[in-house]
């Protein structure tokens, strides 16, 4: 016998996590609780560990923590982390919206440890399938079975990695920079490949770290591109915005991801763009030119040599190839939202013409199942840009477990 949870959530990231918390809240001041374990593979909570650089900040502002967009008053917010570290008053000092990464990322595994009793770590799912109507069934890698009312997909992100390369000892992808990077001894040269905002940091970061080694940043623009955050182009990542989207034509959602774009995707913030400028002139004027920037390039192809590796970078105006040897290529290429393992449930979800999963605006996938399969990522078609960012995750925990305390009657519940 197998107890029966009214979620099972598959992956714990921040997604989940702000799930978690706000099921703990709920759960708090409920006469019936809502039962729940959440599925992560890794040993310990982690995200984006391997780009934790020491003096990276956020891009979003810390009120979009997991849980004050929801609940202010919440004794899990940021602020909440920040006096129970003592840091409270020092950070109001520091009159700054954006923490250090690595402080964020503290602030979510304080939050973690505080929902552990509903987290199993080191466990892996491999399978789903509906064994009824309204209850689904869970499998993991050490075959232990769940059972569920309903599931939560939290699958996170799927590196990027251009087309015809391949990960190896000496080409990388950005995502296990920091896990690695110790392997590098007094490099030569190192590519960089992207434009994005890890991009620029690795770039920046390689630079400083290595101080004999030639840097060369390739990317297909002319230089890197700011971060729009304005105020009126930050609206985009509003809770109500994903109103605005969810209920647009295509032709609008097309236009709306067109005109915002730049809000999150390929850009960098002007602080580090004017950094790394001043480097490169600094070195023309003194003559040692480490910082190469190499634009309107592309990455077509990496030869593996006896002591490195040979990039093979293609000019988009004439067409000329250029090989650069090098120690490392590090792909800061992005992520793709990475889809949920539906697994024999697929056939039962409905798919739009493009054959994109259909979702309701409460995150539930269209099915012809009275369970609720719901996901935290991979609804950019959808809900909007905000689907792969942290900037909706508290509001959008809320819509969720409304949506389940909704479609799961309440007797039931009371028996999980």
């Amino acid at each position: 016998m197998h107890p029966i949870y009214d979620i099972v959530g598959i992956g714990f990231g921040p997604s989940n996590l702000a799930l978690a918390i706000a099921l703990t809240e709920h759960n708090e001041q409920a006469e019936t609780p809502v039962t729940a374990v959440f599925l992560e593979r890794q040993q310990a909570f982690g995200w984006h560990r391997g780009m934790l650089l020491d003096d990276a900040t956020m891009q979003v502002s810390f009120l979009k923590d997991l849980v004050t967009m929801r609940n202010p008053a919440s004794r899990f917010s940021f602020l909440c982390y920040l006096r129970d570290r003592g840091r409270l008053i020092d950070f109001v000092n520091h009159k700054n919206l954006f923490p250090l990464r690595v402080e964020f990322h503290d602030y979510f595994e304080w939050a973690a440890a505080q929902v552990d009793d509903v987290v199993s770590y080191g466990t892996e799912a491999v399978g789903v399938e509906a064994i009824q109507d309204d209850l689904f069934e869970v499998t993991t890698a050490t075959g232990d079975v769940y059972h569920a009312r309903n599931l939560v997909f939290a699958t996170g992100l799927r590196p990027t990695v251009p087309e015809g390369i391949t990960l190896s000892d000496r080409v990388w992808h950005n995502s296990e920079f920091l896990h690695r990077v110790g392997e590098l001894t007094d490099p030569e040269r190192c590519v960089v490949v992207g434009a994005g905002q890890s991009a620029a940091e690795a770039v920046a970061y390689l630079h400083r770290e290595f101080p004999r080694t030639e840097v060369c940043s390739v990317f297909s623009r002319y230089g890197y591109s700011p971060a729009d955050d304005s105020s009126f182009a930050n609206r985009i990542f509003d809770p109500e915005a994903v109103d605005h989207y969810f209920d647009a034509p295509d032709a609008v959602k097309r236009r709306l991801m067109e005109y915002h774009r730049n809000t999150n995707y390929s850009v960098v913030d002007v602080d580090l763009i004017a950094q790394l400028y001043r480097t490169t002139y600094r070195e023309k004027v003194l003559g040692t030119e480490r910082l190469r920037m190499m634009k309107m390039t592309r990455l077509v192809a990496v030869e593996e040599t006896q002591d490195g590796a040979r990039a093979v970078i293609q000019s988009l105006v004439t067409g000329e190839q250029e090989f650069v040897d090098t120690d490392l290529v590090l792909l800061a290429t992005g992520y793709d939202e990475a889809m949920p393992m539906l697994g024999s449930l697929d056939e039962m979800c409905a798919r739009d013409e493009a054959g994109r999963l259909v979702v309701g605006r409460d995150y539930r996938l269209q099915s012809s199942l009275k369970g609720g399969i719901y996901l935290q990522g991979g609804t950019e078609h959808s809900h909007g840009i905000t689907s792969s960012l942290l900037s909706n995750v508290a509001v959008r925990s809320g819509e969720i477990l409304a949506s389940v305390l909704t479609h799961t009657p309440v007797p039931v519940l009371a028996t999980a």
